[in-house]
């Protein structure tokens, strides 16, 4: 059992400044520009040991570590790029496929049990028609989605562009901190530290999710002489949306099972049982890949999306597993929990 650890003014008023600056990034909506900035100080803090240890000067190390995080950069902003290309494309195009779906709940009606036919559109103008007034009803805000969008790029080149620039500080310098800039320091360490636990560990669990989902998609029901619309689109969508730890899988379960409606019922009966028994081993992994490290069953991160959801609206969920392994961290490290 550890024993409390007594604090310091200086770690008070760093853990102080701390929850400050948590919650500046999600009330001033900078959670876009944090965790670009904390992956790529991740990314060259785990690549730049290796490369610093081939080379012999404090100048080359400062050479290299600096290309190095311009190419990370470079990398990150190629990804967002083709992402985006791809879903506005004819291949993954998003209103297209919400279109194909209502569709599809138009012509399944007759396949579904009564009970759950209830709770769906009457028709797929129906769906579209229940669109459209939503998109009346938030007219203000869609006119200010480019704006939005425009604001959000800026953030993730700033934010990837001040984590190169720390990463480059961090990594090639010797520093001799005060008290206060120490425990201030230690503080970003351990973000940084359960930042890299959550979203390198949900980044390898939403690839081996999107990994086995491609394998049945494109693989098992061609095999069987089933051959499903949208493929790529899907097995993309179960990526992005598998980086979201819980609800992720709610969005791409959706999609595929609807999907699914297309060739018969007992089809989509088949994708969700299949999607159910990859989910439920993939809580053996999650609990492998995240619970050793942080001490975090499942439920608990679901609760902290909650509470979060209900205090800063999808920002929050987004923020919630990242900040729940920093407050954990935290607290473990002073003896608490």
């Amino acid at each position: 059992m550890s024993t409390p650890t007594r604090i310091s003014f200086s770690e008070w008023g760093s853990y102080v400044l701390a929850a400050a600056g948590l919650m500046l990034v999600l009330q001033g909506g900078l959670l876009a520009a944090l965790y670009a900035g904390l992956l790529v100080y991740a990314l060259v803090h785990l690549l730049a040991p290796r490369l610093s240890a081939t080379l012999d000067t404090q100048r080359s190390r400062l050479i290299a570590v600096a290309v190095l995080g311009s190419v990370i950069v470079l990398l990150l902003i190629v990804i967002v790029w083709g992402a985006a290309s791809f879903f506005l494309s004819d291949a993954g195009s998003l209103p297209v496929l919400l279109k194909k779906m209502a569709d599809l709940i138009d012509q399944s009606r007759s396949q579904i049990p009564p009970w759950l036919a209830a709770y769906l559109p009457q028709s797929a103008e129906a769906m579209q028609q229940s669109f459209a007034h939503w998109i009346r009803d938030h007219a203000s805000q869609a006119t200010d989605l480019g704006k939005q969008m425009g604001r959000l790029i800026l953030h993730l080149l700033v934010g990837m562009v001040i984590g190169a620039m720390a990463a480059l500080y961090d990594t090639t310098q010797i520093h001799h901190y005060k008290p206060l800039s120490a425990a201030l320091h230690q503080r970003i360490v351990r973000l940084h530290q359960a930042f890299k636990q959550i979203v390198f560990a949900q980044v390898r669990i939403a690839g081996i999710n999107a990994i086995f989902t491609g394998i049945f998609l494109a693989l098992a029901l061609p095999m069987a002489g089933i051959h499903l619309p949208f493929v790529k689109t899907m097995i993309l969508i179960t990526f992005i949306a598998g980086l979201l730890p819980v609800v992720g899988n709610l969005i791409s379960n959706t999609v595929i099972v609807v999907i699914s409606l297309s060739h018969s019922l007992s089809t989509a009966a088949f994708a969700l049982l299949f999607l159910v028994t990859i989910h439920k081993l993939e809580y053996f992994l999650n609990a492998k890949i995240i619970g050793t490290q942080i001490n975090a069953k499942a439920w608990e991160l679901l609760t902290a999306m909650l509470i979060m959801e209900s205090l800063f609206g999808i920002p929050g969920v987004i923020a919630a597993p990242v900040f729940y392994a920093y407050l954990k961290t935290e607290l473990v490290a002073l003896g608490q929990v």
